[in-house]
């Protein structure tokens, strides 16, 4: 009966993330939990869901969005997205350098930091012929980083008296992972979910020319960069929901699907953290990210509050 145990537990928190029974964040509170007490029966079919899951709750979030306010945030958040990107894989690469850290593992972490953590880490990994463990040791850090983020930023928002669009754009600026930023924002209001969800897909369309960066460095060419298309989709999502009477008649329930779509992607990405992902995660790595995402989270938000970046 023992054996069944982990498999029940796993589907029962999978359709109470499905049935809106948990938040966004409980949900992940709730995979992080069951990954780090049981095995998990499920985990390559979970990771391949989960980032198939994601993909298409973004494109349906697109279908409550108007598209002349997704393309005048994604200018103003294109310059904003770049700089940050620059300050922090330079800044990663420095503090790296300065805690003797070798091989890809600081490259790795800056790029998760700085672009889109996981999502980033798994692009340029092949790329610079990263080691399974500088693989595992970079993602458990920046997962666990990101899981913070998520559980952090709202109330941290309210105590500093953040409008919708400030909570946005410092959200999409300074949190890892798509699906945290999402997560975050919604939580805040339906329009820093607009203007969370733009810039951070403005900052995800960065992970090609960074690979193409790796390439030219590194002069190793083996992996494959892959185009984050869904962004294009997201796109297309908020045209026809602008454009189409038809399609925005049907808009806001394809986008409170992509609402329930991410609480269970957050579900699945928890249960992906292991007691052996933790202990992966050494005191270098772990000092190396933290830094590194201090500085941008301190740095955008400054600049937030001074008015040098808005939307």
């Amino acid at each position: 009966m023992s054996r069944f145990l982990p498999r029940g537990l796993f589907l029962a928190g999978f359709l109470a993330a499905a049935c809106g029974a948990l938040s966004p964040p409980f949900a992940l509170a709730v995979g992080i939990l069951y990954g780090l007490a049981l095995a998990h029966p499920y985990a390559a079919r979970s990771r391949a869901v989960s980032k198939i899951l994601l993909q298409a709750s973004v494109v349906a979030l697109g279908f409550g969005m108007n598209f002349g306010e997704v393309l005048r945030i994604g200018r103003s958040g294109f310059l904003f997205t770049a700089l940050g990107i620059v300050a922090a894989l330079g800044l990663g690469l420095v503090l790296g350098r300065a805690l003797q850290m070798r091989g890809a593992s600081p490259f790795l972490i800056s790029a998760g930091t700085a672009i889109c953590g996981g999502s980033a880490i798994a692009a340029v990994g092949p790329i610079v012929e990263a080691t399974d463990e500088e693989m595992g040791v970079s993602l458990g850090t920046v997962f666990l980083l990101n899981a913070v983020a998520l559980f952090l930023f709202p109330p941290l928002g309210h105590v500093l008296h953040l409008s919708e669009p400030q909570f946005g754009l410092w959200a999409a600026l300074a949190i890892h992972d798509t699906s945290s930023v999402v997560g975050a924002a919604a939580k805040y209001g339906a329009t820093a979910l607009q203007v969370g969800t733009t810039v951070k897909l403005v900052r995800a369309l960065w992970i090609l020319p960074v690979c193409l960066l790796a390439v030219a460095v590194t002069r190793r060419g083996k992996g494959k960069v892959r185009w984050p298309w869904f962004v294009l989709l997201f796109c297309l999502a908020a045209l026809a929901n602008s454009s189409l009477p038809a399609v925005a008649a049907v808009g806001p329930f394809l986008s409170r699907l992509g609402r329930g779509g991410l609480t269970v992607t957050l579900y699945l990405i928890g249960t992906e953290f292991s007691r052996e992902a933790l202990r992966k995660v050494g005191f270098r790595p772990l000092a190396l990210a933290l830094m590194i995402w201090v500085s941008v989270a301190l740095g955008s938000l400054a600049a937030i509050l001074a008015g040098w970046i808005r939307i």
